[in-house]
């Protein structure tokens, strides 16, 4: 069950396409002839400026992004997003009003920093059990139906995360135009973290106002993370808003108004021309499904594992899952750890297991995690 490189399972920092990390390697010293690594370069030489360029253009042709949004690369990772946004657009609301989806973890930070800017409130929450024909369900497993909503129409906009990493909650679609007409709140735009399953799959922006994601689940290395946002939601900064943050500053000057993370940008545009490479984005869907639909139903026919979230609104990405007998729960992870399946103890605020298998895990890896899953309910269950 061994192979030559261990099965990375962590959430992130995650695992990275092979053939992208082979290609940074052979170009550490030397990109392209320049005589220097990416990471000594200008950002404001002619090198860099290509690199930064291509990365932009090829991220805009996987998610279909046209000239209407601005693409930046920014520093701070989704956290220091979750005050940026705010920031940001907080302002576009003369009462300073910002609405948020709660789903887990990271939905909840983000409504807690924005409260320091203004006057977030909570539209939906799931920090309730929840109940259905399906079965019981606990807090933060579930998604809130859109009709339950409760959108204010002076909301400078409404923020929701669309895959809650630690949960393992994914939202499989979001609201659009249509939608936000029908909670009142029709001028309202959609602000989305999707970090955690961006460019897991295509992403429809057509009723969205801003997506971001820190790009260390699929995008690339720790250190970038991606901002796209509509042009017209520009230049409402708060007065307190540092120039480094303020989207008008980074769009204005290509994501270089200051030094950004120049090797994480240069990293993750090979990833994106790895995924171009791929077929794009309904391939890499296509092949997430298959991966989450093996591990899933393997868990669906046996009792001795749990996943703990409602059927609806399970995650392709991150798969949180318990078993029965948590006594066993340091055994599993030894064996798991002697065997190369690396990182699958689950975050520290849930327990139990969590397998991450982003875009650059293969169908391989998912497959020997089952078999190991099999082995160990044959011997302790």
């Amino acid at each position: 069950m061994s192979q030559p490189r261990p099965w990375n399972f962590s959430a992130g920092p995650s695992v990275l396409p092979e053939p992208v990390l082979e290609q940074a390697a052979a170009e550490m010293l030397d990109w392209h002839g320049s005589g220097m690594s990416v990471m000594e370069m200008s950002h404001r030489g002619a090198e860099f400026s290509q690199i930064c360029d291509e990365a932009e253009a090829d991220l805009r042709a996987l998610l279909g992004v046209g000239d209407e949004f601005a693409v930046l690369f920014m520093q701070g990772g989704a956290t220091a997003e979750n005050a940026i946004v705010p920031m940001n657009l907080i302002g576009r609301s003369p009462e300073r009003h910002a609405d948020y989806v709660l789903t887990g973890s990271w939905s909840t930070k983000s409504f807690k920093e924005a409260g320091k800017y203004g006057e977030a409130a909570i539209a939906a929450t799931n920090d309730a059990p929840f109940e259905d024909e399906s079965g019981a369900f606990g807090p933060l497993t579930w998604v809130p139906a859109v009709a339950d909503w409760r959108v204010r129409s002076s909301a400078a906009y409404l923020h929701l995360c669309s895959n809650e990493t630690i949960g393992g909650v994914e939202f499989m679609d979001w609201p659009n135009a249509n939608t936000m007409a029908s909670l009142g709140a029709p001028d309202v735009p959609v602000v989305i973290d999707a970090s955690s399953h961006f460019l897991s799959r295509p992403m429809d922006l057509a009723g969205v106002g801003m997506l971001y994601a820190g790009a260390q689940k699929n995008a690339g290395p720790a250190g970038v993370t991606v901002v796209i946002v509509r042009r017209e939601l520009i230049g409402h900064a708060l007065p307190i808003c540092p120039s480094a943050f303020d989207y008008a500053n980074v769009a204005k000057e290509r994501s270089r108004f200051n030094t950004p993370p120049t090797y994480a940008i240069y990293v993750a545009g090979l990833v994106f021309k790895w995924l171009l490479k791929q077929g794009g984005l309904p391939a890499i869907e296509k092949a997430n499904a298959t991966k989450a639909n093996a591990l899933y139903g393997y868990f669906d026919q046996t009792s001795f594992y749990r996943v703990p979230v409602h059927r609806s609104v399970r995650s392709r990405m991150n798969v949180p899952f318990t078993l029965t007998d948590s006594s066993l729960d340091q055994a599993f992870l030894d064996g798991a750890k002697a065997v190369g399946l690396n990182q699958l103890k689950g975050h520290k605020s849930v327990g139990g297991m969590r397998a991450s298998i982003y875009n650059a895990m293969p169908l391989a890896g998912v497959m020997a995690l089952i078999d190991y899953l099999q082995w160990f309910e044959r011997e302790h269950g």
